[in-house]
């Protein structure tokens, strides 16, 4: 995938990549390596092929010679280069075109015209030590900005300036200053020293409106752009390699170390990607917010992927003739020009206290309003309807009813039991629910049992089983995991034997949640010993309350009982409650699982271990919070938002119809551990009061406690954090499987 989305930025993307690979092979990225050790730094020769491709303008307006689009497809095209690690100055030049954009227009007719057609190569200062002065309205500048990337090819230097009216910026020609080449780490590209002595800025050249947090957050999403396709590059390179290096008979890659590493990699890459892209879509005070998280994600994404992908390759990987140590390079550039990592969390950190949150919100089509509107009409009348609790144990109501026979509850699924609703469709209910303050039967297990009996069950097991799941009425549990059956689910062992009108259980079942009050269980049993692993499994709807079955709970560490181990003897299934067909249980147990995944990966799982209820903390304490609670702060602050940043490409894909690719599974992964990243960031602000007992009842201490020790399961139930890497790296990444026992 890429910082694009759409059918457009793919084809931006590949269109850049194929440009890429025929300008700008090895041996020119080589040669500018040579040129640049030489103290020789030149214009690339494929610059003015860039500028014809309008890549250097697509962000600048058409009157001004540019494409018209914005930042957003400029950073397609960073990305798409900088993962050739493309020498020369081509963040630097976009980079000054938005700067410039950002300011009044006195300067844009002037500047923006030869910065979008390559004739004028521009580059920005984020640092500096000029001063200003102003006699008879006129600004005279001096003093020295340093580093400034791609400043010895500069004819445009973006530089900041400390006036009496605060910080200001100004743009120069480049042969207005004295510009001394710097060594640079970035063998690719150069940076250099600009001293300016007593220059009188013309008035047009003078950026009023443009200010220094401005600026910062442009070049975090340029740079955090160029970052993401330094991330690429490792990752692709180093999966690529681990699927051909062999050592001790067998790829690299199969091996779980490096499974995770390069999974964690490409988590790493998806959560920079979609900062990145999130911050070219933010205005106002949310802009700093987002283009701040871009700035600690994008570039430590960039160092760390570039680290494991030298890892990976080994010794090859660290000479001079293999291209990683040049991506490492520009990761560790990158970062350095844009400031540490801290330094951006303090931003993030002193925004999110301040108040100041993101809302991801989806901006839908105006063709969607008539279908909306169709939507509101028909739940604003399930609204009027009554919520007290009428059903069996008083769970269902009126209400829930009417929501699950209009198929509101799971509409993606097909009717009668949803609604084949489109993403689109399903988004706007959603919004619409949300709106109407109507809330969804809480069918806890049934959410993934439905799918599974609609895919896979009879017409008869459809009309006994479903309405009343769906309306909440009937509880559920899962009997999958057995004590030698965990994450390796298909080597379960509880034996299913046929008799006369259906079948006997026999065995244990083990974490089973809410079995102690469920009313039916789905259980997975092997029915055919002779057949393979995965083959000779049967899924069977059990009656919870039949001879035989045995519920013993388990209490867990939080002193609560959640889970329980479930003991079947004897216990009879007659044949009608089988699903699917029998020895192909497997198949219907994943659908099951596919969506347990799903449910799993969204919000913080029951334990209201979210960011808003640790910021609400911090607003408790009563003091200020030290320098070190404000990382731990912001790093839970940037996850929570690429979480959500990563559902929003998620859905957005599904609108236009393409698979949500690694974003989905990314998100996965993240979800789960993130709520136990926010208890652990609650507890540490707590300090002695975190003695208290976990309790919910006993205020702050006791809640966050509990929730520190309940979130512990959440990497370890619906699949472990093992088993989704592996999961990533075998189906995103295509490494190869692990091997099968004995081979």
């Amino acid at each position: 995938m890429a910082i694009g989305l759409s059918e457009e930025h793919e084809a931006l993307r590949e269109s850049v990549t194929r440009w890429a690979e025929r300008n700008i092979p090895a041996d020119v990225v080589r040669s500018a390596v040579a040129a640049l050790g030489a103290g020789a730094e030149e214009r690339p020769a494929f610059w003015s092929g860039l500028a014809e491709q309008g890549l250097l303008g697509l962000h600048i307006p058409e009157e001004y010679g540019g494409a018209g689009y914005g930042l957003l497809e400029a950073a397609v095209a960073i990305e798409a280069l900088s993962a050739r690690v493309a020498p020369g100055p081509i963040a630097p030049t976009v980079l000054a075109g938005a700067a410039v954009l950002g300011a009044d227009g006195k300067a844009h007719a002037d500047l923006l015209p030869g910065l979008a057609d390559g004739s004028l190569i521009g580059a920005v200062a984020l640092t500096g030590s000029i001063t200003g002065v102003r006699e008879d309205g006129v600004l005279t500048v001096s003093g020295v900005a340093e580093p400034v990337l791609g400043g010895t090819l500069a004819d445009v230097l973006v530089l900041p300036v400390s006036t009496d009216r605060g910080e200001e910026w100004v743009a120069l020609d480049a042969s207005q200053a004295t510009v001394t080449p710097i060594a640079s780490l970035d063998l690719t590209r150069g940076v250099a020293k600009v001293e300016v002595t007593a220059v009188a800025v013309p008035a047009e050249r003078v950026l009023d409106g443009l200010e220094g947090p401005d600026v910062r957050g442009l070049a975090a999403i340029v740079l955090g752009a160029d970052a993401s396709g330094v991330a690429s590059w490792c990752v692709s390179a180093a999966a690529d390699y681990a699927k051909v290096r062999i050592q001790f008979g067998r790829p690299i890659g199969q091996f779980q170390g490096i499974k995770h590493k390069i999974s964690r990699m490409l988590v790493a890459l998806e959560q920079a990607r979609a900062t990145v892209w999130d911050a070219t879509r933010a205005t106002g005070d949310e802009l700093a917010y987002a283009a701040a998280i871009a700035g600690v994600m994008a570039p430590d994404a960039a160092v760390q992927c570039a680290k494991d992908a030298i890892q990976t390759f080994g010794g090859i990987g660290y000479t001079f003739e293999h291209d990683a140590h040049l991506y490492y390079r520009r990761a560790l550039t990158i970062r350095a020009l844009l400031g540490s990592s801290a330094d951006w969390a303090e931003t993030v950190a002193s925004l999110a206290l301040g108040g100041v949150a993101r809302e991801l919100e989806i901006d839908l089509p105006q063709e969607a309003e008539p279908l909306r509107a169709a939507i509101r009409a028909e739940i604003a009348r399930i609204a009027e309807l009554p919520t007290e609790p009428d059903g069996p144990g008083g769970r269902g109501s009126e209400q829930k009813r009417a929501l699950a026979s209009a198929g509101f509850v799971l509409p993606h699924l097909a009717r009668p039991w949803g609604r084949d609703a489109t993403p689109l469709e399903q988004v706007l209910i959603h919004q619409e629910l949300r709106a109407a303050k109507v809330k969804l039967p809480q069918m806890i297990i049934g959410a993934w049992v439905v799918p599974s009996i609609v895919t896979y069950g009879t017409a008869e097991q459809q009309e006994r089983f479903l309405p009343p799941t769906l309306s909440g009425e009937m509880i559920w549990c899962q009997l999958f995991s057995e004590p030698g059956a965990g994450s390796d689910l298909a080597s379960l062992q509880m034996k299913a034997e046929k008799v006369e009108g259906g079948w006997k259980l026999n065995g244990q079942k083990i974490w089973t949640s809410v079995a102690h009050v469920a009313e039916w269980g789905i259980c997975i049993a092997r029915s055919d010993t002779s057949r393979p692993k995965h083959d000779g499994i049967t899924y069977f709807i059990v009656d919870m309350k039949s001879p035989g079955v045995t519920v013993r709970p388990l209490t867990e560490m939080t002193g609560e009982n959640l889970f329980n181990e479930v003991f079947l003897d004897d216990v009879f299934v007659p044949d009608d409650l089988v699903v699917g067909e029998v020895n192909e249980g497997w198949k219907v147990a994943r659908n099951t699982l596919s969506n347990e995944r799903v449910s799993l990966s969204s919000g913080s799982g029951g334990t209201g271990a979210s960011v808003p209820d640790l910021v609400g903390l911090c607003g408790r304490l009563g003091r200020e919070l030290t320098p070190v609670e404000r990382q731990e702060l912001a790093k839970v602050v940037c996850e929570s938002h690429s979480i959500n940043a990563l559902s929003l490409r998620v859905t957005l894909k599904q609108l236009a119809g393409a698979e949500p690719g690694a974003d989905a599974s990314v998100r996965k992964l993240l979800s789960t551990s993130h709520a136990q990243n926010v208890a652990q960031a609650a507890v540490g602000l707590l300090g002695a009061a975190a003695v208290t007992a976990a309790d919910w009842k006993l205020g702050d201490p006791g809640y966050w406690n509990r929730a520190i020790l309940a979130t512990r399961a959440m990497t370890i139930y619906g699949g472990t954090t093992e088993v989704q890497l592996n999961i990533i790296a075998e189906r995103m990444l295509g490494l190869p499987r692990d091997p099968e026992p004995g081979k």
